[in-house]
């Protein structure tokens, strides 16, 4: 009924990736990927991929995914310069299983553009300033605010400075530096946004920048695979 109300809502025939955003604990898997393969043979959805899935699960749906014989194709979780977490576990089950990442918050919620700033006032049009009314990304962005880390990111301004680049250019390609990832989903205010983000697929960091990256950040960077999802 979701993908039907999508599809009407998109006005197309079909939708090019169907995600099953997180992992539904309380449905079998085998019903959610037949549903999937409802969808694929009804020509309504093209490809599927999942969401914040742990590597088990996303195993598990793999093998479903081919006895089924549909196309699992993408995992899409959370993934930036602070936030790697996926990279010893979630990324080598999805180079076996064959599947793509198109990740999220490559910028981790805006923090690595570098506007905020160590003891400085919140920006008012910022997601940490966000209404009570939005709290999961106004929660998102707490957890980057402490005075260190956000000294740390201010560090990396003069690495981006050298390659020619803003902190957001520099952040996005480093996502994108992973052969791993097929791209990243970037947030923007402004048509200027947009394209200034962009440019950053274009950019290949060389290793020296990627070392001083590892560096300034440090044991900053949450590698805890529990927190998938």
């Amino acid at each position: 009924e979701n993908c039907n109300a999508s599809l009407r809502r998109l006005q197309t025939d079909y939708i090019d990736i169907y995600y099953a955003h997180r992992f539904d604990p309380t449905t079998p898997l085998e019903e959610t990927m037949l549903a999937f393969a409802d969808l694929v043979r009804q020509g309504k959805v093209h490809y599927i991929g999942v969401s914040e899935w742990t590597a088990e699960q996303i195993t598990r749906g793999a093998a479903l995914a081919r006895e089924l014989n549909v196309p699992l194709i993408a995992s899409q979780p959370q993934y930036s310069m602070l936030w790697r977490v996926i990279e010893r576990d979630v990324i080598p089950t999805c180079q076996r299983e064959g599947l793509g990442q198109v990740v999220w918050s490559p910028l981790a919620q805006g923090i690595l553009t570098g506007k905020y700033l160590p003891g400085k006032s919140l920006p008012m049009d910022s997601r940490a300033n966000s209404p009570a009314g939005k709290p999961f990304f106004k929660n998102l962005v707490q957890r980057w605010m402490s005075n260190n880390i956000l000294e740390a990111i201010q560090n990396l301004k003069p690495v981006a400075q050298e390659a020619n680049l803003t902190l957001a250019q520099l952040s996005i390609a480093w996502v994108l530096q992973n052969p791993n990832v097929s791209a990243a989903i970037i947030g923007a205010s402004s048509p200027e946004q947009v394209r200034e983000n962009a440019l950053a697929s274009e950019v290949k960091l060389e290793t020296e920048v990627m070392n001083q990256i590892d560096e300034i950040l440090g044991d900053l960077v949450e590698y805890d695979q529990s927190k998938t999802g």
